[in-house]
């Protein structure tokens, strides 16, 4: 069925591979070699976030186990820490050990973000720390600037890596006043991805210093991810950081204004209140089921993709979704947004 308004990136119209080509079109010419929009988008990441070099990756699950790989064999360390619910754990097969032997140490409480008391918590050697922001499965919730700091020096100070696992990193700069390459001062590595703030079709770069970018070339070669044809993901990433790119405040702003108008409603609420970024979960009183069923008839009836999925809960009378507000979501007027929610036990 077709999907003319979505609040999921995942999902929007932009994605189509119709709009994709057509976009796509406009910027490249018959002067551009298929090298160059890969080496234009390395350059371009590794000098936003201040770092020596980038490398290109065709998914973000590479990258980061890499990124964590190079980290483990420089240290001789096989375990690294992350929050309870990091992408890396929850959504990836726990690859870090199929495929590096690599073990996973959880840090804090799973529906909060750790903190450097839990990090002290942790009594074996780490390779690495791994640092989401903003932190997707709880909200998209921001550690304080100074906190992050505090953080990533300990790391640094015990011998690990501080790894930022920035999938979301466009939208998380909007929550900080501080700089794309003030934020990337405080890891050694960073991870990007290109598809979605972005609004690209897939791929990742990893940016860091040049030793770790070398090793991290031949870990990518091993792992089937030097592809010779990337430039068309590597040209539509590109389009993403002209056009979406300087419009993530806006995007942030729209989000805040969709959570007020939520939260005014009483029917849900959004955690946070005030997202700090163009992410946020919306709460429900429905059951994961139900939700699903609701929002499906609601595609149905009016086209309108109100979320990708419904998160369960510990209370099955309730359950969550995620906003994540880009050039699509700017089409929902806050109100309504409030009011298809509200809607949604009807349409069980």
């Amino acid at each position: 069925m077709e999907i003319r308004r979505s609040l999921s990136q995942h999902s929007g119209p932009r994605k189509s591979p119709f709009e994709l080509v057509r976009r796509l079109a406009e910027r490249v010419t018959a002067d551009t070699r298929p090298e160059d929009p890969v080496r234009e988008l390395e350059h371009r990441v590794a000098e936003l976030l201040g770092k020596p070099q980038a490398l290109f990756f065709p998914s973000g699950t590479m990258a980061q186990q890499v990124a964590l790989r190079v980290h483990a064999d420089r240290s001789g360390w096989r375990a690294f820490a992350g929050h309870p619910q990091t992408h890396l754990h929850v959504w990836e097969n726990q690859g870090y050990n199929a495929l590096h032997g690599l073990r996973f140490h959880p840090v804090g409480d799973r529906n909060e973000l750790f903190g450097l008391d839990d990090l002290a918590a942790v009594h074996e050697p780490l390779a690495a720390v791994v640092f989401e922001l903003p932190q997707r499965d709880i909200g998209g919730v921001l550690p304080a600037f100074g906190d992050l700091a505090a953080q990533t020096a300990w790391a640094r100070q015990t011998g690990a890596a501080a790894h930022c696992d920035g999938a979301r990193l466009w939208e998380a700069q909007t929550g900080y006043d501080a700089t794309f390459a003030e934020i990337g001062a405080l890891f050694d590595t960073v991870y990007v991805s290109l598809y979605k703030g972005l609004e690209g079709v897939r791929g990742a770069v990893l940016a860091g210093d040049a030793e770790t970018i070398g090793h991290a070339g031949v870990w990518r070669r091993r792992m089937g991810g030097a592809i010779a044809d990337a430039w068309p993901l590597a040209a539509i990433a590109l389009m993403g950081m002209d056009e979406n790119l300087p419009r993530m405040a806006e995007f942030r702003d729209h989000a805040r204004a969709v959570a007020e108008a939520i939260n005014a409603d009483g029917f849900a609420h959004t955690i946070p209140d005030v997202p700090a970024t163009p992410l946020f979960h919306v709460h429900l009183p429905m059951s994961r089921r139900d939700a699903q069923r609701a929002a499906q008839n609601l595609l149905e009836e009016t086209g309108i993709k109100l979320f990708l999925y419904a998160r369960s809960n510990p209370d099955p009378r309730r359950c969550a979704f995620e906003v994540s507000v880009g050039i699509s979501g700017l089409d929902f007027a806050p109100r309504e947004v409030a009011e298809l929610i509200r809607g949604l036990p009807s349409r069980v």
